[in-house]
């Protein structure tokens, strides 16, 4: 029987948390090894089994980070900037595998990750939908063939209590626009758009955030030309994708080696 590979979860008893939980004790390619919460959780001593609702499974969620990486072979994190920036230096010592699916990082925070993956594989991606990851190469690639004549309007819709505004989807598609016109993203970004503030340079990529209701993910790119449009679009109908997408990422960095990759990578997009 092939060896099943070891996974510990950051932020286990959050909503991304515990539905990753629940797909590794139900799978045959890997073994959930640890759960990690935060000093000061509720959930701490709990056994993981009290937040998916199975029966026990003698997996005792715990703030022993270092101990958890050590005993696994990929760490899935979904929690905070500053956890998952801590929980970086210890993978990058221990050389493991870390997936991050945290968003919202401070310029400073993403040069912490970056000097990780320098011993530690990091797969991170702000959203790790197998679809939302097609979309970004699509992107990438379109934009690369329509110039700046084509306007480029990104609407991004989560849930009330989505805190980062935009979303790491929105930013990482926003990117992909950028990218594939070869400017940087910095250069060309456009979100405080609102009031009289209305009128845009060629070449700048819109951005308009929408809260409400219990919305998963919606997300449209729209390329405005003259007298006609290009829209994609992708709608997120359960968290399960991101499961789905976070685990294969854990999978394909197995021996992959140090680097910073996202689930483009995963894909194979970066390569075409």
């Amino acid at each position: 029987m092939k060896k099943r590979i070891k996974i510990s979860i950051v932020g286990a008893a959050g909503k991304m948390g515990s539905q990753i939980a629940l797909q590794v004790l139900n799978s045959e390619i890997f073994e959930l090894v640890g759960v990690i919460e935060a000093k000061g959780s509720q959930s701490l001593g709990k056994d993981i089994a009290s937040i998916i609702g199975i029966d026990k499974t003698g997996i005792t969620i715990t703030e022993d980070s270092l101990g958890c990486v050590l005993n696994s072979d990929a760490i899935i994190d979904f929690s905070s900037p500053n956890s998952t920036v801590a929980i970086c230096e210890l993978t990058a010592q221990a050389r493991k595998v870390h997936v991050i699916g945290t968003t919202g990082f401070s310029d400073r925070q993403e040069d912490q990750i970056l000097a990780a993956s320098r011993h530690a594989t990091i797969i991170k991606s702000g959203n790790m939908s197998l679809g939302i990851n097609a979309l970004l190469g699509s992107i990438e690639k379109l934009s690369g063939v329509l110039d700046d004549s084509w306007d480029i309007e990104i609407s991004d819709m989560h849930h009330k209590h989505k805190a980062d505004s935009p979303s790491g989807t929105a930013l990482d598609l926003a990117e992909a626009a950028a990218s594939g016109r070869g400017v940087d993203l910095e250069s060309v970004k456009d979100i405080a758009r609102n009031g009289n503030a209305l009128k845009r340079k060629d070449g700048d990529i819109g951005i308009v955030s929408l809260r409400g209701g219990s919305v998963i993910g919606d997300h449209s790119v729209i390329f405005a030309g003259d007298g006609e449009r290009v829209v994609l679009s992708h709608f997120a109908e359960n968290r399960n994708i991101f499961v789905k997408g976070a685990l294969r990422s854990a999978q394909w960095g197995i021996d992959k080696g140090p680097g910073l990759f996202s689930t483009k990578d995963v894909l194979g997009f970066n390569k075409l």
